[in-house]
């Protein structure tokens, strides 16, 4: 089972694929694969050049490029997987029409800006106003190979609404576990 996850900045995407991955399935980054072309470049990682390169990363090789890498990658692992940070419509469609199911994670604009300065990193706006610039600027596009994290969103076979503590996330991951495999099962039959 491949379960990829997208979600609003802050949201709990990694909490969530962190969860996954304690209950036995095995964690890869569209984030962590971009940094590494990043890092390869020699450029410095931070969120306008992470999303820089993947948008370019998708111009080069198609809107689905970096999905179809993780999966093949995660397929020669086998076991159950899960994708984090699934941000362009080309890796949700490809994700979905391979089997897999998508998990959207989303939460209260200010308490995710509140989430998002306990990380630590170049990537994380330090006012509120900035953050949601940044956001607005991932959310929508009408290039296939650029991020669209409202459609992928749309597209996904369950949504979770993370306003509470840590362990509610987990009860609602359970929860969508539970619904992911039923589909995931009635998939396999048809």
């Amino acid at each position: 089972m491949i379960i990829g996850i997208t979600g609003t900045l802050g949201a709990g995407k990694t909490t969530t694929a962190n969860y996954l991955k304690s209950k036995g399935f095995t964690p890869y980054s569209v984030r962590e694969f971009i940094a590494k072309e990043v890092h390869a470049r020699g450029l410095p990682i931070n969120r306008d050049t992470l999303v820089d390169v993947g948008n370019q990363l998708r111009a080069e090789h198609g809107p689905a490029y970096i999905i179809v890498e993780l999966e093949r990658t995660a397929r020669e692992a086998g076991g159950a997987t899960v994708i984090e940070s699934i941000r362009a419509v080309g890796e949700a469609q490809e994700l979905q029409k391979q089997g897999g199911l998508l998990l959207a994670v989303n939460a209260n604009p200010r308490l995710r800006f509140k989430r998002a300065l306990l990380q630590s990193g170049a990537t994380v706006p330090q006012n509120f106003e900035e953050f949601v610039a940044q956001e607005e600027h991932e959310m929508f596009s009408s290039d296939p190979n650029k991020q669209n994290i409202a459609a992928v969103m749309l597209r996904a076979d369950y949504q979770i609404l993370n306003n509470g503590t840590v362990a509610d996330l987990e009860n609602q991951v359970d929860a969508a576990l539970m619904y992911l495999e039923q589909s995931y099962n009635t998939t396999k039959l048809l």
